[in-house]
């Protein structure tokens, strides 16, 4: 049972995560290129404020809950959520390192004027909402993948392999 919740835990958190990626990505960002700058800079200011601590969020509960799965799992499916794990990690650092700090510098240049290269960061700052989003989506397809094949094998060992292991618990109930 443990096993299930938190792989489905890893799932819809994981999914979330690479659902509000996907929609920045296919929607927001292409947008952003087609409104007047100081209309892209004051709404992504804007965004960012509600947008930082919910992606935080659903970056860590992805990792943690991956992470969790890959400890309570065996074989292909311990891999498997390590990998998404690892990936739901590298999605935190991308953004960490990659989209935040040109997130700050959007905020001033909301307020005050952007500088000569602005484009060239905002293109920077799209590169890294694509591969963080790319790592997302991954991650999703990876715990997607453990839970086909632990409904095509049974689950974990230690969890009893599904309706045989319930029968097998209500037979001893029975002695």
């Amino acid at each position: 049972m443990l096993v299930r919740v938190v792989r489905g835990t890893a799932i819809v958190v994981t999914g979330l995560m690479a659902g509000a990626f996907c929609y920045g990505a296919i929607n927001l960002a292409p947008t952003f290129w087609e409104v007047p700058l100081q209309m892209r800079l004051t709404f992504h200011a804007e965004l960012m404020k509600m947008n930082s601590p919910v992606m935080q969020t659903a970056m860590l509960l992805s990792a943690v809950s991956s992470l969790a799965l890959a400890f309570l799992s065996r074989g292909r499916r311990r891999l498997l959520a390590a990998c998404a794990g690892a990936l739901a990690v590298a999605t935190f650092l991308i953004t960490r390192f990659g989209n935040v700090p040109i997130n700050g510098r959007i905020k001033e240049w909301a307020v005050t004027s952007p500088p000569a290269d602005v484009v060239d960061q905002l293109q920077r700052w799209d590169f890294f909402n694509r591969m963080r989003t790319t790592t997302a989506v991954v991650a999703l397809v990876l715990l997607v993948i453990t839970a086909l094949m632990a409904s095509r094998e049974g689950d974990d060992p230690a969890e009893g392999s599904g309706a045989a292991a319930d029968g097998e618990r209500e037979e001893s109930a029975v002695r």
